[in-house]
């Protein structure tokens, strides 16, 4: 018990620390005009592919669980954090976002060089959020870009389609993060897609349906994947409303529609059932709870000062 407070109160002096260093006008003097530059390369980018909204946001929580949020996820020398099996499939668009918001803000002589670019991705997964219809918020800056990329790193950083309860709690508890900001977090599932390898077991298996999955959704699964499936074949996270960030995502696993078991679990497991239940009834609890969890991500392990550098490109150490 006594090594349990401790490790609290240590991770609660980290968290107060990491608060203190970032604030809201980090760039007022060296590039005043940054949000509105980042909001309208992303907007770009956004009416051009819709892939860009979860695959910014994806890159956003992968980057901030392996090594914090300092941008080594774009980082592109051989065995980095992308190579890991668990990275592998960020989508292209995500990477695409953060770059053409750089260059655009390269592109202002007072921006050029200035504005790191996990900074950049944490204003591109804000923009990219409200362009879906999900909330605004203000993003607290002053982060620096890491120098350290590598694909061990990843491996046991990030939680699986088959995690329960306990591991999804476990692995969100050493970031700070608390049930309630996990299960918003996993919200975030009302966007995007997922290959049909990430979730086969479910429906194929030697005891036939999951028993947690709505079987007539499940059977709508096995058409969209049928065995020995193009792994290329994407299915989207939410089915109903997939291009909006809403709630649908918890109403879904009300009717066991939760295409992970790691979706699932938050309404078949008693504990966290009753978020679930109050996320699907308020559209506007759970988007409060987003915005309170998705700062506090933001926030993880984040390098100011001189602990790490501002890339003059994203994909490289200088």
């Amino acid at each position: 018990m006594k090594k349990q407070i401790l490790t609290f109160l240590f991770l609660s002096l980290f968290m107060a620390s990491s608060y203190a260093k970032l604030r809201q006008n980090f760039y007022k003097n060296t590039c005043p005009n940054v949000e509105s530059i980042v909001k309208s390369a992303v907007t770009k980018k956004f009416q051009q592919t819709f892939v860009t909204v979860p695959g910014t946001l994806r890159l956003f929580f992968h980057d901030c669980f392996v090594r914090g949020c300092d941008a080594s996820v774009l980082l592109g020398h051989a065995n980095a954090e992308k190579d890991h099996p668990d990275d592998i499939s960020l989508a292209g668009d995500g990477f695409d976002t953060v770059i053409k918001a750089k260059a655009a803000l390269d592109s202002n002589p007072n921006c050029r060089n200035k504005v790191s670019c996990a900074d950049i991705l944490a204003l591109a997964t804000r923009d990219v959020i409200g362009l879906a219809g999900g909330p605004s918020y203000s993003v607290e800056l002053g982060r620096r870009d890491g120098r350290i990329s590598t694909k061990s790193s990843v491996q046991h950083s990030l939680p699986h389609p088959d995690f329960k309860l306990d591991q999804l709690n476990s692995m969100f508890a050493k970031h700070g993060l608390s049930q309630t900001d996990m299960i918003a977090l996993s919200g975030a599932h009302t966007l995007g897609f997922s290959h049909c390898g990430k979730f086969s077991s479910r429906i194929y298996s030697k005891k036939g349906i999951d028993k947690t999955l709505n079987r007539q959704y499940a059977l709508q699964l096995r058409q969209m994947c049928p065995l020995k499936v193009d792994p290329r074949i994407a299915i989207n996270m939410d089915p109903t409303t997939p291009r909006t960030f809403d709630n649908a995502y918890f109403k879904n696993l009300q009717q066991g529609k939760g295409l992970f078991t790691s979706d699932q679990i938050l309404f078949t497991d008693t504990r966290s059932r009753p978020t679930v239940n109050q996320f699907a009834s308020s559209n506007n609890a759970f988007n409060q709870a987003f915005v309170t969890a998705i700062t506090k991500l933001g926030h993880v392990g984040v390098l100011t000062g001189n602990k790490g550098e501002i890339r003059r490109d994203c994909t490289r150490v200088n």
